[in-house]
């Protein structure tokens, strides 16, 4: 091995002399590049090999190719690049080639040569390293479609970007993206050709030897991609999808035209197509002959008339088909464009009214989303429309008996109103609901008590919570719980409220860190509780929290009443207690610590 690692080095003293010659660098520091080259290959060489060798190794050369670039920069020197930098490339290409073919796998590290290829090698050698990845990794189509974007974009391809895809899309017939992009690449292709025959015509050159096919100027061989991967993948969404990408070119109207009219023919029964029929009507161009609202108060006649419009297709959308998921994409329309900011008191009013009525009908038709229900009884609410929030959100609860959300929006309109009955829902709540989905409920009901009613009865709500709610979702009640004692009562109460549920598992470390911060803030802050604090947190996760380990000896330091003598033992303690990386952190913090106080 030292023979291979002294030939490699032997091999970069021409570049070096250069460097040294040409004064880019001094002898020193080509010294200690051979020194550091030498560390760099053993670690590549030896028999047992790390990836993160490898990657230190191309990310050394890297860093070292751009510092000769911005030495060239500040001293004007130009030459002998064949000499250095080539040389340097092609020692990075032979690491990644090693790399790449022992882990095969590792599709970050192919990615990181191909940007490494990208700044520093040929077009050609980016090619290779394109077709060796795809080889390997033929089941990722995002590859695919990186590697014919560049050969469409950089190397200016089409017909190998072309050839890309259609392989791809023997290996992915199923694949959504794959045929958008490839739809994409040859509309983008179509303008291409356009351009430069446009370019060629005003120049007035002969383009009759120009091989351009007016079908395949006209995007036909897009039509083509179209017209197939409708008939592999179906539904309205990708259908919109490859109408959005033909929108894109100002040429490919007649294709905009054939898709829009298929789109409407093939899936009228897509609530997905109605709903972007409609939003359609929104970006509808001005009739020629118009002239574009100039003044506010004309712009927000123009958005109510097209908003108007939009409403029409969509009346006929939920006639026609009349489902939750129609009515759904009619009410988000409704509320996007009621939220819309606008000055016009006028429209803001019509976007109300609009909205108050799409809510009343689906309602009446009981087509009313859950998740509608709740937008519904909020914006109701938030215009003082109490009595006919109570009634939505009431009839929500009839429809949702098992939606903890509908039980909260009716809450949440009752404690608007100031309701006596406030307490009498929760429980009925409690009776209707299954227990393990409640703690929403159970911490609103302490929250709107903590404000409404006595620290007695919001502490009998936390102490029934604590009884009913079990498993992962009780370690946030019960932080909420020693939150609000502190909060309210102060540090006794907390410390009473830790003390009764100490054996209550399971915890989060937060609340042991919650009450060592309650004694620290105390005038007298014992040491004596800090330890029990600590001793109880480190049962708990002494075996994974290498940070409380850390925080309990500098506390014995730092504190005035701490025993410095007792680190030692909490220290042996921990590297008993930590497993894995956790021990390594806490040897590696506490080294650094004891640092720091010499």
């Amino acid at each position: 091995m030292a023979e291979i690692i002294q030939e490699r080095i032997e091999d970069r003293l021409p570049e070096l002399e250069q460097l040294e010659r040409i004064g880019l660098f001094s002898r020193a520091e080509i010294k200690a590049i051979i020194k550091k080259a030498s560390d760099l290959e053993y670690k590549i060489q030896r028999r047992t090999l790390f990836k993160e060798d490898f990657i230190n190794y191309v990310q050394y050369e890297i860093n070292l190719l751009e510092l000769i670039q911005r030495r060239r920069v500040r001293i004007g020197y130009s030459f002998k690049k064949d000499e250095i930098e080539n040389s340097i490339v092609h020692r990075i290409q032979g690491v990644f080639r090693r790399a790449s073919a022992k882990w095969k796998d590792d599709v970050q590290l192919w990615l990181s040569y191909v940007v490494f290829c990208k700044k520093w090698a040929t077009k050609a050698q980016l090619s290779k390293v394109f077709s060796a990845m795809l080889a390997i990794h033929s089941n990722k189509p995002a590859l695919w479609i990186m590697a014919a974007k560049w050969e469409m974009e950089d190397r200016l391809s089409s017909e190998s970007a072309r050839q890309l895809f259609l392989r791809a899309l023997r290996f992915h017939p199923q694949c959504p993206k794959l045929y958008q992009e490839y739809f994409r690449m040859e509309l983008m292709h179509a303008e291409k050709l356009r351009k430069k025959k446009q370019e060629f015509e005003k120049a007035k050159m002969d383009v009759e030897n120009l091989e351009y096919a007016e079908e395949i100027l006209s995007g036909e061989l897009a039509r083509i991609i179209y017209k197939n991967s409708i008939s592999i993948i179906k539904g309205a969404e990708f259908h919109v999808s490859l109408l959005s990408i033909a929108q894109l070119f100002d040429f490919a109207k007649d294709l905009q035209r054939e898709i829009y009219d298929d789109l409407q023919a093939l899936h009228t029964d897509d609530p997905f197509t109605w709903d972007y029929v409609a939003r359609r009507e929104l970006e509808m161009e001005s009739q020629p002959g118009e002239e574009p609202p100039t003044t506010k108060q004309a712009k927000a006649a123009e958005a109510s008339r097209r908003e108007e419009r939009c409403c029409a297709v969509y009346e006929e959308a939920v006639k026609t088909l009349p489902s939750e998921a129609m009515w759904k994409c009619y009410l988000n329309f409704c509320m996007e464009r009621f939220t819309k900011k606008t000055s016009s008191r006028l429209l803001r009013e019509k976007r109300l009214e609009r909205t108050m009525v799409a809510f009343r009908k689906a309602r009446e038709l009981r087509l009313l989303p859950e998740v509608q229900y709740k937008q519904w009884s909020e914006l109701l609410l938030h215009h003082n429309l109490f009595k006919e929030a109570l009634e939505v959100a009431g009839a929500g609860t009839e429809l949702f008996q098992d939606s903890v959300m509908m039980w909260q929006v009716k809450l949440q309109v009752l404690v608007a109103l100031k309701s006596p009955d406030v307490a009498k829902l929760f429980e009925e709540a409690f009776v209707r609901l299954k227990p393990q989905t409640c703690l929403p409920l159970w911490i609103s009901w302490a929250e709107w008590s903590e404000g409404a009613k006595s620290q007695e009865d919001t502490e009998a709500i936390f102490k029934k919570a604590v009884l009913a709610v079990t498993g992962a979702d009780s370690v946030t009640l019960k932080d909420k719980y020693l939150d609000w004692a502190y909060r309210s009562c102060g540090y006794k109460k907390a410390r009473a409220v830790f003390k009764s549920l100490q054996e209550s598992r399971p915890f989060s470390v937060d609340f042991f860190r919650k009450m060592i911060q309650f004694e620290k803030e105390q005038e007298s802050c014992k040491m004596a509780n800090l330890r029990e604090y600590y001793e109880r947190a480190l049962r708990e996760f002494g075996s994974v929290d290498s940070d409380l380990w850390m925080d309990y000896i500098k506390e014995e330091l730092d504190h005035p009443l701490g025993r410095p003598e007792n680190c030692g033992q909490i220290y042996w303690r921990a590297m008993k207690m930590l497993q894995g990386e956790a021990a390594e952190l806490f040897v590696a913090k506490h080294a650094m610590h004891q640092a720091g106080h010499l």
